[in-house]
């Protein structure tokens, strides 16, 4: 076994991996597995800039890490950065401070690199469920981005499109500093708008509707998931493999669309970081569900940061 330490930065979030790992067996052990709240990409759809405190925010994140991952005695770390920080024009101040936190450069990878990842985290231990079909389609869905990923054993096609839960509810959601609670019906149309409008470029590479799984992946999916079982708290081992009917997921983007700030927060297993995004982005999952005829989704919590874990090993 290696133990090795994978970072994810995304738009939203940051997340730590340490696990054992055995490529001969394909055996993961997780020893340690954490996600911050930063809002890296706070802004950045209009500003095109890392702000300030944005920045802060994810160097304390890697500050507490870099304690985790000395103490876990971890061999190898890789830091792989995503949709927010490719985009932003002062992205060397991000890569600097990684770089002093954690010893490591952070790597702003590419749309399709971070499709790979993905898929190999969620599918791997697929491998031999009769129950499930082949071919998958893998969905990542971000705070900036969503990849699209097809495939079997191997990735077959993916893309990489610019909607995302932060993205969709700043760009529609934010006037004045303050988003709509809750939203107008011409808002949400708007973001079903751009929605569709993604789906439309990602199946020009990507054939979406030959998929017999679909595979979900990220906050935005297991939060729906929880909700859908109705979870006293977040419980990643009962959200870990769960499936959502079509139906289901339909009536809950109705409710989180419809419902305030106040309201959503009470949800049991509701993290305070997604109140204000959770509804685009349950919308982004449900467009997908509708458009590939879907009837349910099988939510995993092993996604991109897995990917990453075994690309280290």
């Amino acid at each position: 076994m290696t133990r090795v330490a994978a970072v994810d930065c995304g738009t939203n979030s940051i997340r730590l991996l340490v696990a054992d790992v055995d490529p001969a067996t394909g055996e993961l052990v997780d020893l340690d597995r954490r996600m911050t709240i930063v809002r890296l990409g706070q802004g950045v759809d209009r500003t095109g800039r890392l702000a300030p405190e944005a920045l802060e925010r994810t160097f304390a994140a890697c500050r507490d890490y870099a304690e985790i991952i000395k103490k876990h005695g971890a061999e190898r770390l890789r830091f792989v950065a995503t949709s927010a920080s490719r985009d932003a024009e002062n992205r060397d101040e991000f890569v600097r401070g990684v770089l002093d936190i954690l010893g490591v450069e952070p790597e702003v990878i590419t749309g399709d690199q971070e499709a790979e990842f993905s898929f190999t985290g969620a599918t791997k231990e697929l491998a031999g469920r009769e129950d499930l079909a082949r071919p998958y389609l893998v969905v990542d869905i971000g705070g900036g981005s969503t990849e699209f990923v097809v495939g079997d054993d191997h990735v077959r096609a993916a893309r990489s499109v610019d909607v995302g839960c932060v993205r969709m509810t700043e760009r529609h959601l934010v006037h004045g500093g303050e988003i709509s609670d809750p939203p107008t019906e011409e808002q949400i149309a708007a973001i079903r708008a751009d929605i569709e409008a993604a789906l439309d470029l990602a199946e020009r590479t990507v054939p979406l509707r030959e998929a017999r799984t679909l595979v979900g992946l990220a906050g935005s999916v297991t939060t729906v998931s929880a909700i859908a079982q109705d979870l006293p708290e977040y419980d990643s081992a009962r959200i870990h493999h769960s499936r959502v009917s079509l139906a289901r997921v339909r009536e809950i983007t109705d409710r989180l669309l419809h419902s305030t700030h106040a309201e959503r927060a009470t949800i049991p297993s509701m993290h305070p970081g997604r109140v204000d995004v959770i509804g685009a982005g349950s919308l982004v999952l449900l467009a997908i569900m509708e458009r590939i005829g879907a009837q349910e989704v099988v939510v995993s919590e092993h996604d991109i940061l897995d990917g990453i874990a075994w690309s280290v090993a």
